[in-house]
This record gives C-alpha cells, sequence and structure tokens, in this order.
C-alpha cells in the first residue's frame, strides 16, 4: 500500500474528518488545561504491543509533521517480539529512535515500565490484544498520558462498560486519545459522509459490508506445543481465542461495522446471526482447537429499521470480498472496495454500486494514507490543545463486533443492551495475569481442545 504524505491539516480538516464539530463548537473559547509537559517540543512514546500493528503504529507516530516525536521505551510478553519491531523501527526510522537495552521491557507489568518511562503528556501506543486494553488504559490515565490504542477496543460486555468509564475519566484529564479505526479519518469517506447526508442517494435503506478471504492471521490454531505455557500460548495466538481479541469476528470486520455505521450515523440496536465452523481439521487431519466460525451471516437492524447485513468468511478457494455499500431510495454508494485503504468510494445513479456506469462522483485519484491521518490528527490535538477522544466511539463500534458475534454464537437476536449488559465476562481477571497463570480459557477435558460456541445450546453466552 502506497502511504502519502499530507500537507498541514486546518482545525477545520481535521473536524470535518473525525466529526467532532460539534464538540469542538461547544468548547469554542474555553481554556483547557495543558497536558503536554517537559521543557522541549518533542513528544516521547512508548510501544506496549510489539507486533505488526505496534510497530506501524510507532512508524506512523515518527512520521507525523506535527512535531518532532521520539520512541523512548517499549515492552511485550514475547523477547523476540519486542526485538523484530525494535529492528524494523530502528531500519525506517534510526534518528528518532533511542530504546537502550534498560528501558526494553518484557512480562505482563512491562506496560507500566515503558507509561513510567514517559512524561505527563506523552503519548502511550497500546496494540496489545485488546483484552488487555482496559488494564493498560487505566494506567495511561493514572499517568495522564496520551493514548493511541488499536481496534477492537472491548471483547465483551463487561469490558465494554469497563472502557465507557474509562473514557469519562480520560476526558476529564483532558487527555488526548485516538483509536484506530482509520477509515474514520479518510478524506474521501469524509466527502461520502457528507454528501450522503446531504441526499444524494435519497434515503438510506441498506448496508452492505463484506470481508471474505482465505485464513490470515491467527485465525487457526493446533493444537499447544509442550514448550509454552496454556495462557502465553493464548495470547501468543490470540486470534483464535474469544477471550483475548473477540476472535476474527471483532479483530477482522470491525473496520466494515464501524464505516458502515459511520456513513449511517448511527449504530443497531438487534442483530441476528448465523455461521459455523466448516473446517474441523486439516487436510492431514490435524484438528483446529480455535473458537472462531469460519463463516459468519449477520442482519443488524438500526432504530428507524433500516437494515445492515456483513458476510464473514475465513476459507480457502471460495469467492473473496472485501468492501462495504450503501443503498439509498435514489442511488448507492461505494463506501470501500479491495480493502481499507485506498477506499476508492464513489456514489452511483442506480443500485449496482460497483459498476463503473452512471457515476456521479468519485474523490481525487491520491487518497492521503489514512492511517498516517489518524495520527496527524491526534497530534495536533495535543499540540493546540484540542479535545480529542475517540473512545467512545470505539467502544461502540467493538460493541457492535460483539452483538453480531453473540447473536452467531448464541442463535438468539441480540440487542445492544443486551451485549453491553450480558455478564458473561470473559477474562475477569486479565489484569492479574502471570505467564503461569490459569489461562482464561480453560481446555476441555482431553486438554487439547478448547470450547466453541454451540447455537441453541448455550445461549445466554458465547461458550
Amino acid at each position: 500500500m502506497t502511504r502519502t504524505k499530507t500537507n498541514g491539516l486546518s482545525r477545520r480538516d481535521m473536524m470535518k474528518t473525525t466529526g467532532t464539530i460539534a464538540a469542538a463548537s461547544a468548547l469554542a473559547g474555553v481554556v483547557l488545561p495543558q497536558v503536554h509537559a517537559g521543557g522541549d517540543d518533542e513528544i516521547k512514546l512508548a510501544l506496549v504491543g510489539c507486533g505488526g500493528r505496534g510497530t506501524g503504529a510507532a512508524t506512523n507516530a515518527l512520521s507525523t509533521e506535527k512535531g518532532p516525536t521520539k520512541l523512548v521505551a517499549m515492552a511485550d510478553v514475547f523477547q523476540e517480539r519486542l526485538n523484530g519491531s525494535l529492528q524494523s523501527l530502528q531500519r525506517s526510522r534510526q534518528r528518532q529512535v533511542d530504546v537502550p537495552q534498560d528501558r526494553r521491557y518484557i512480562g505482563f507489568n512491562a506496560y507500566r515500565q515503558a507509561m513510567d518511562a514517559l512524561r505527563p503528556g506523552d503519548v502511550v501506543i497500546l496494540t496489545t490484544p485488546p483484552a488487555f486494553r482496559w488494564v493498560q488504559f487505566t494506567y495511561a490515565i493514572e499517568k495522564r498520558l496520551n493514548v493511541f490504542m488499536e481496534k477492537p477496543i472491548t471483547v465483551d460486555g463487561p469490558s465494554t462498560r469497563k472502557m465507557l468509564a474509562l473514557a469519562g475519566d480520560a476526558e476529564r484529564h483532558n487527555l488526548k486519545v485516538g483509536v484506530g479505526l482509520m477509515c474514520r479519518h479518510c478524506e474521501a469517506r469524509g466527502e461520502l459522509f457528507r454528501r450522503i447526508k446531504d441526499g444524494a442517494i435519497g434515503d438510506l435503506t441498506l448496508l452492505r459490508a463484506y470481508r471474505m478471504h482465505g485464513p490470515v492471521a491467527f485465525f487457526r490454531s493446533y493444537a499447544k506445543p509442550d514448550n509454552i505455557s496454556q495462557t502465553m500460548y493464548q495470547i501468543q495466538r490470540f486470534h483464535s481465542f474469544l477471550w483475548a481479541s473477540g476472535g476474527c469476528f471483532s479483530d477482522f470486520y470491525i473496520h466494515n461495522l464501524d464505516e458502515c455505521c459511520w456513513i449511517k450515523d448511527a449504530w443497531p440496536v438487534e442483530a441476528q446471526a448465523s455461521g459455523g465452523r466448516h473446517y474441523k481439521t486439516d487436510a492431514q487431519g490435524r484438528p483446529f482447537v480455535d473458537q472462531n466460525f469460519d463463516s459468519y451471516s449477520v442482519e443488524y437492524t438500526f432504530a428507524d429499521g433500516a437494515k445492515m447485513f456483513l458476510e464473514g468468511r475465513c476459507m480457502d478457494q471460495c469467492h473473496g470480498q472485501f468492501a462495504s455499500l450503501a443503498h439509498g431510495t435514489r442511488g448507492s454508494a461505494v463506501i470501500s472496495t479491495s480493502g481499507h485503504a485506498p477506499s476508492r468510494c464513489r456514489l452511483s445513479s442506480t443500485q449496482n454500486p460497483m459498476s463503473a456506469n452512471n457515476i456521479t462522483w468519485r474523490p481525487a485519484q491520491n487518497e492521503p494514507d489514512p492511517y498516517q491521518l489518524e495520527w496527524e490528527h491526534l497530534m495536533q490535538a495535543i499540540r493546540r490543545n484540542e479535545r480529542y477522544n475517540e473512545v467512545r466511539r470505539g467502544a461502540e463500534a467493538s460493541l457492535a463486533c460483539v452483538m453480531g458475534r453473540m447473536a452467531a454464537h448464541t442463535g438468539q437476536v441480540i440487542t445492544r443492551d443486551q451485549a453491553l449488559n450480558c455478564a458473561h465476562e470473559m477474562a475477569p481477571n486479565v489484569d492479574r495475569l502471570t505467564p503461569d497463570s490459569p489461562p482464561p480459557l480453560p481446555p476441555n477435558a482431553d486438554g487439547v481442545t478448547y470450547p466453541v460456541p454451540r447455537p441453541g445450546i448455550v445461549r445466554n453466552r458465547e461458550y
């Protein structure tokens, strides 16, 4: 993917893109407490979670045009991931990476040590598996740090309630918090949103989201090897386990759901769904032990009765599609196609948004990289001391995932309130985990496989 740097963005441009015009207007003229301390203009960074997404986020943070930044601390529970990330960052941004051996922290409390290396108003990047997000965000607020956190930010109802409460704490301390739903920062999608709000395709009646491709990341897992504990194995392969990530549903589908809800300018209130585990073994007969379904099909309903359909599939040699689409009474729209960036969004006068004919609007071909834009917007808010907090929106997008996933896994119709208030907390003691702790998901009696959803049999929780 080509990453295009952008010129400086005006406050007006930033507010349009992030959708916070009303909040900014309400705060016009208000003097906010300064949250970036220190005797120089350099903002120091700590990276907590050194996988591929963490390394990418750190690269974007070091590439920002909104003033100098420096990476000074890193933390992970796996030494090899920290080493690989550090080497990659040193190759690409060597002059901005100052992480000596004594600021490379390993272990479950490493996040605290990394944050302790920062000053109030610096930035911590939280890109560990999402189950740990509320724990680490709590400490970041205590340390008065600005935050960038990767999506999803919650995995179930109880963790969503915690993050919504923490959002209020961060707001009271005027901390700036970005959430890695970068599609919301896409300028082309922002223009599409404004045009649809102005009636370009009439009243919105239907949204469609597709993410169908082969198995990727840690979607599937085999039996745990002998050289690692259960807890560490489940963290290492976090996409395979619902407590750690929300599974492939939450981690893979959240962007498509979020951008559709942005275009609708609403969150769904109800979901019904189906899905299944079609492949329990590989071609050699080795069992897959993860908790994911191989396919998901969800019908979401909004308060006005409009529908949104999600089709998710992780299967080899099947039809693939990766897109978000919208339909209205007078036309249709591509929200995104062929991945997240560039969006290639457009408007059509017909109900066939993918057709090259009857296009009524499309953005300029050169779309600035939204992964970089989300960092420009966050850093601009820090430099200008503007209100900026994406946690509530991130929690709502994560909860929409929980609704659809829970509907598929239980076989029941699930409302937003049911998902939010569900008593099943998948990892209630995640803040006290150690490498040798009993895992949040104990294996079955065979010691190899794990509980999987059983729709219609287990109906009040996902497993």
